[in-house]
C-alpha cells in the first residue's frame, strides 16, 4: 500500500513539474517590437530605437538576438529603395538600437527578426518609421 501511494505522489509531482515547466515559456506570437518614437529626422546616421515586449506582461524582454534587419520605403511603394541599418548598444535592458540613413521624408519599414532566449521559433516585426524633413 505504501508502494502505491510513493507512485501516486512521485506520479503527481512530475505532473506538476512539467506543467510548471510549459507555463514558464510564453509563446513566441506573445513578444513583439514597438518603435520607441514613431518618427526621426530625415538625414544621415539617425537612431531607431525599439523595445522588445512581451504581450502577455507588458515587461521588456532583454538579451534577444537579432538576426535580421532591413529598412526600406515600402509603406510608400518603394521596396527598392532599402537602407544599411547598423546594431547599435542600447540603452536600458530590452531595448534595441539601430543607426540608419533615412535618405528622404516619408515612410519606412524596418523589418526585425529576433530569437527570445529559451524560446522555439522567432520574433517577426515589420514596423512603420516616418522621416520627416
Amino acid at each position: 500500500m505504501k508502494t502505491f501511494h510513493l507512485a501516486r505522489a512521485t506520479a503527481a509531482a512530475l505532473i506538476g513539474v512539467a506543467v510548471t515547466g510549459m507555463s514558464a515559456h510564453a509563446e513566441i506570437k506573445n513578444y513583439e517590437f514597438q518603435l520607441v518614437q514613431p518618427t526621426v529626422k530625415a538625414g544621415a546616421d539617425r537612431i531607431v530605437t525599439v523595445r522588445l515586449v512581451d504581450k502577455t506582461s507588458g515587461k521588456a524582454v532583454p538579451d534577444a538576438v537579432i538576426f535580421s534587419t532591413r529598412l526600406d520605403m515600402a509603406p510608400d511603394g518603394m521596396q527598392e529603395m532599402a537602407t544599411k541599418v547598423t546594431p547599435m548598444p542600447g540603452t536600458e535592458a530590452g531595448t534595441y538600437r539601430f543607426k540608419a540613413t533615412f535618405g528622404m521624408a516619408g515612410r519606412w519599414q524596418l523589418s526585425l527578426g529576433a530569437k527570445v532566449q529559451g524560446e522555439t521559433g522567432a520574433v517577426e516585426n515589420k514596423l512603420v518609421v516616418t522621416a520627416e524633413q
